[in-house]
């Protein structure tokens, strides 16, 4: 990453205006989606495969983009490509389907709602910006939330060991950093070229190691895999594909931290989806939402 830029704070940005909030709203209904997504396909596919599924078919749908767009990338920067590669999909596609093992599709949404709180807190500590104490304490009660979610996981409908959503927060982490690089490193770049390059150069070598299980073993033999990769592919093209472009243009126009807001809507997409399927929607939910939303808006303001 270039050096000097890591000495400047993130370039100011218009105020939002209501189609930026429309955006906003439009990505929560995606990204609200993903996790029911998420719990579909491991009804057939391993962890491993459903994210590496996820990475191929993400890699495969760029590929073209990537071919024709790519004398306007700015190879120099390539470093922060890959960190928005691994940080924006490869790392948090793992984390997700890992955790989806053991806790509700409901559960991973509403902890996915910590993104904008890691999003100020590593702004702060590695991007230089300002965080006031309000804020900070906007970033402690969110914490609570989500420490009430794994803490009474059991009643909050894990369906297994409720200390996996760890894993969801490491993702969200990895999505804050994702955010604070864009924002601050590649705000000049197309959005759709950064996703090009970062995804291709993560989803490449995801379809190596995707050939190298029993995949097509899988694929040919077991019962309702070829509609659990619809659900996978779906996830793919439009939580993946469609959404990341989308989202990183929002963070160019705005600034990583609104952006990130799509945190409030997600998670109420994800508990109807998850109380449409069945999954328990108990006050444990409803608390630690309550909370985590509780930090955002202190975060915001």
């Amino acid at each position: 990453m270039n050096t000097t830029a890591t000495k400047t704070k993130v370039a100011e940005s218009a105020p939002p205006d209501w189609k930026s909030w429309a955006v906003l709203v439009a990505l929560s209904l995606i990204w609200g989606s993903s996790y029911i997504l998420i719990k579909k396909g491991l009804e057939v596919y391993s962890s491993n495969q459903l994210a590496t599924m996820r990475l191929s078919i993400s890699a495969l749908a760029f590929l073209p983009v990537l071919i024709y767009r790519f004398r306007r990338v700015d190879w120099s920067q390539w470093k922060s490509l890959l960190v928005v590669g691994l940080t924006g999909t490869a790392i948090p596609a793992f984390m997700f389907a890992i955790a989806q093992m053991h806790i509700s599709s409901s559960v991973a949404g509403v902890l996915n709602s910590l993104t904008p709180l890691f999003t100020l807190l590593l702004g702060a500590l590695m991007f230089g910006s300002s965080a006031p104490w309000a804020k900070v304490l906007g970033v402690m009660v969110g914490l609570a939330g989500a420490a009430m979610l794994i803490l009474f996981g059991k009643e909050a409908g894990a369906q297994g060991n409720p200390w996996f959503g760890l894993l969801v927060i490491i993702g969200t982490i990895c999505y804050a950093t994702s955010s604070n690089v864009v924002g601050t490193y590649l705000r000049d770049m197309s959005a759709v070229t950064i996703s090009a390059a970062a995804f291709v150069m993560v989803g490449l070598p995801a379809i190596a190691f995707l050939f190298s299980t029993d995949f097509l073993d899988v694929l040919g033999h077991k019962e309702g895999a070829w509609l659990a990769l619809g659900y996978v592919t779906i996830l793919a093209l439009f939580g993946t594909v469609l959404a990341s472009i989308i989202f990183f243009k929002l963070v160019q126009w705005t600034t990583p931290v609104f952006a990130s807001m799509i945190s409030y809507l997600v998670p109420i997409v994800a508990l109807s989806w998850g109380a449409f399927d069945g999954e328990p929607i108990t006050l444990f939910h409803l608390l630690g939402m309550g909370l985590i939303l509780s930090g955002v808006y202190l975060v915001k303001n």
